[in-house]
């Protein structure tokens, strides 16, 4: 499970060096591969390969292949590349997404349970600002965590 909050730093290369607590978590699973894309071209997803691979294999399952699916899918082709950590435990991200959300410098690097998420840093501020949790969420947010007595 990825989880927490590392700042990090996308070199000139647009190299990110994967923040060691996430790292040790790839390393016990053996995660060397990685395919980092975008649903939104404001953020990079830098999920592992067998876990991408696994939703990819749900899209096939479906009968058909809606409107939204095609839509997601080319979202994610657009922005994705598939890439190996280095030996420095570095993965390069996507030219176009890293341009387009201006991943070139400070980040944040979110754990997103199965994946990653890597902010420009200073965007991801000002977004948190702007979208506190509301009471509405907070009770949404409750209910989905709710212990259930059997």
């Amino acid at each position: 499970m990825f989880r927490g909050n590392h700042p990090a730093k996308v070199d000139e290369k647009g190299r990110l060096k994967l923040p060691s607590a996430f790292r040790q978590l790839m390393d016990g699973a053996n995660v060397t591969q990685f395919y980092i894309t975008s649903t939104d071209g404001a953020k990079a997803e830098v999920w592992p390969l067998d876990v991408w691979e696994k939703q990819e294999a749900r899209l096939m399952e479906a009968s058909t292949m809606d409107e939204a699916v095609a839509k997601f899918l080319d979202q994610t082709s657009y922005y994705g590349q598939q890439v190996e950590i280095d030996s420095q435990s570095r993965v390069v991200l996507p030219q176009i997404l890293r341009e387009k959300a201006r991943l070139d410098a400070e980040v944040v690097v979110l754990g997103r349970i199965d994946h990653l998420e890597v902010h420009n840093q200073a965007q991801f501020e000002q977004k948190l600002e702007a979208s506190a949790l509301t009471a509405e969420d907070r009770k949404s947010v409750a209910a989905i965590l709710k212990v259930k007595n059997p």
